[in-house]
């Protein structure tokens, strides 16, 4: 990718900046910039309203033009295709305020969802946003004026971290309020039981709808490579522990990756895209994962 393109995208960078608005706009300009000259295959400006070919489509509707270019089969989509239902749903629980160093998992997820909301209004999707924590504490159903998106900007910066996680009646409050097939955009931690995960992801897909999870973590809670003796701390319940971090690390990462492993299981019976993002990594992977998933969005 373009060094000036990547600048706009790097997280160290992007927390410099005060307005999110501005903020989004840079990442989606500067990832469109980039995605010319990046490994990812498929998409520019020039792909943004197409899909590609799948079994059954006319083949008449392939565009040529487009394969003599990439030597891959692209087939245009119309306006009614490439409109989409977008529903943004962001974890705000305490559990997102971490930090080992750099900017808290929120504020990556408050980037990351300022960005799609931004790409989704240059596209034409109507967007929405659920903010939630034990119960949905901000909800704006989806809409695709520019006026919307001001107002949804706004209710990310104003999102403060206040309260423990109740995944499953939060998205099931959501489900219910939206009954008509969309793409949801689940952003959150996931550290909670995993059944309650896998019940509340159910109702999105017992609906008909297309989900795509992104689940954000700070790099020492995948590694663990805290030193000496450390005092952690449960940020939803306040309860601290005092342990020698060395001597815990093997069975810290052995929960971790069964829970990942769990993770990963669920997603792929319920057939949903689940995208691992840590807080120290740019975001044009992450865009990239949303575009390559709404393009397989079908109906």
């Amino acid at each position: 990718m373009a060094q000036a393109a990547t600048r706009f995208i790097q997280p160290d960078v992007l927390a410099r900046i005060s307005s999110l608005e501005l903020l989004a706009r840079s990442v989606v300009e500067g990832f469109i910039a980039g995605l010319h000259r990046s490994p990812f295959k498929g998409f520019s400006v020039d792909f943004m309203e197409y899909r590609p070919y799948v079994f059954g489509d006319d083949v008449r509707q392939v565009d040529w033009k487009v394969f003599a270019r990439t030597g891959r089969y692209f087939v245009r989509e119309f306006e009614g295709e490439t409109n989409t239902r977008l529903h943004l749903l962001l974890d705000m629980s305490r559990s997102m305020d971490y930090s080992s160093g750099g900017q808290t998992k929120l504020t990556y997820a408050r980037f990351l969802a300022a960005a799609i909301a931004w790409l989704a209004n240059r596209q034409r999707d109507a967007c929405g946003l659920a903010l939630f924590d034990t119960e949905v504490r901000k909800h704006l159903p989806p809409r695709a004026t520019r006026a919307h998106l001001h107002l949804l900007l706004r209710a990310l910066e104003e999102a403060n971290p206040d309260a423990a996680t109740n995944l499953e009646r939060s998205l099931q409050a959501v489900a219910e309020r939206h009954r008509k097939r969309g793409f949801i955009v689940l952003i959150s931690d996931l550290f909670t039981d995993i059944n309650t995960i896998e019940r509340a992801l159910q109702h999105f897909r017992f609906t008909g709808h297309n989900v795509l999870v992104f689940q954000i973590l700070d790099p020492q809670e995948i590694e663990f490579d805290f030193k000496d003796v450390v005092e952690l701390l449960d940020v939803e319940s306040d309860a601290k522990m005092l342990i020698d971090a060395k001597a815990a690390r093997a069975q810290y990462q052995k929960n971790f990756q069964a829970h990942q492993d769990q993770l990963r299981r669920i997603c792929g019976l319920l057939q949903i895209d689940h995208a691992v993002l840590r807080t120290d990594a740019p975001l044009d992977g992450a865009l990239f994962h949303y575009l390559s998933a709404r393009s397989r969005r079908r109906g």
